[in-house]
């Protein structure tokens, strides 16, 4: 994967203590047991600190992943605060490499009762290593979808909107319904979604197609056309 100049930078951030890769890799990481006065002050910056962080240790070693989740919808473009934690997706045949990269660089990796993603943490902020998406095993394409944006000033590769919007909406169930944290990035990304792609992923799934009419209420999309309507 290409590897940018902006990404050099990263390493070079003051304040933070240092190690070597475990096995004698030259590239600097960060501790993760760093003081809390080491830290951003702001919430968001921490996440994006430890989202290029982890970016990019990945990156070196060559996986392929896909940033996904509230840090992956400010890439493409959104201003609205980022949620508790990292999320970053990639194959299940590949979850034992992405676990030892992270564990040669310091970083702590368990596995948690869910079967569907492993966890870690960086710079004090909970990352998400998920190889399911809305029950759906990461795939090949999906993160041959992916495009290679900034994160603030990190290029890596983020899940496309259209993908992106449909691990949202697809995971909605009974269980797990809140329409209002997913409306704001419906809005942010509309232009760029493809919504009818999402529609047809999402079949006749009774939440995410309560979902698309709340939308088209709002105007944030247009209404099916009335021969498609069910």
């Amino acid at each position: 994967m290409t590897r940018h100049a902006d990404d050099d930078a990263l390493d070079q951030r003051a304040g933070v203590a240092e190690l070597r890769l475990a096995t004698g890799d030259p590239e600097l990481v960060p501790q993760n047991d760093v003081l809390a006065d080491d830290l951003p002050l702001d919430r968001n910056q921490a996440i994006l600190q430890a989202t290029k962080q982890v970016g990019s240790i990945l990156k070196r070693r060559g996986h392929a992943f896909a940033l996904a989740g509230s840090v992956a919808v400010y890439a493409h473009g959104s201003t609205q605060n980022l949620q508790h934690d990292v999320d970053f997706c990639f194959r299940p045949e590949d979850a034992d490499s992405v676990a030892q990269t992270l564990r040669e660089a310091g970083l702590p990796v368990y596995t948690p009762p869910e079967d569907w993603l492993l966890k870690s943490s960086c710079l004090g902020q909970q990352v998400d290593l998920i190889f399911e998406l809305a029950h759906q095993p990461v795939t090949t394409e999906l993160l041959e979808r992916a495009e290679e944006l900034s994160v603030d000033s990190v290029f890596m590769p983020v899940l496309s909107p259209t993908d992106l919007v449909h691990s949202l909406v697809a995971a909605f169930s009974e269980h797990h319904c809140d329409f209002g944290a997913v409306l704001p990035i419906a809005r942010t990304l509309r232009e760029k979604v493809d919504w009818e792609r999402v529609r047809r992923a999402c079949g006749d799934d009774p939440m995410p197609d309560a979902f698309f009419y709340f939308l088209e209420r709002l105007e944030v999309i247009p209404p099916r056309p009335k021969e498609e309507r069910r």
